[in-house]
């Protein structure tokens, strides 16, 4: 059996902050851009995972990333939109992987540990 700590690491920290922690699910794709993991919630939970101005979702985009390191890995998060869910402001962009999924780019994939952990530094 495969050990898919990424995975694992994100639906616990999703859990931990909504308030419907069963409708949580989490699908993971690996491809060549490295490993997508897709993320649904309630749709009355969404600002949670979302935060003010996108840092919550902004800072579990960083420490997956550093998850991945230690695997190796490019790890992106996707975070769809509740079917339910009316986005305010008519496009805000939550729901794309912020991570460099296009381009071509190395960068997040190269970045050292130490990197990743400045980033969290405000």
């Amino acid at each position: 059996m495969q050990n898919y700590q990424d995975q694992e690491f994100l639906e616990y920290v999703i859990k931990m902050l909504v308030d419907n922690p069963d409708d949580v699910k989490v699908n993971r794709q690996v491809d060549e851009m490295g490993v997508l993991l897709t993320l649904d919630v309630n749709a009355a939970d969404m600002g949670k995972v979302i935060g003010r101005s996108g840092n919550t979702a902004k800072a579990i985009r960083i420490l997956l990333r550093v998850v991945g390191m230690k695997n190796n890995a490019r790890v992106n998060l996707k975070i769809n939109e509740p079917a339910g869910g009316s986005r305010m402001g008519g496009g805000m962009g939550m729901t794309s992987s912020s991570m460099g999924m296009g381009g071509g780019e190395q960068g997040a994939a190269s970045k050292s540990v130490d990197e990743a952990l400045e980033d969290l530094r405000l």
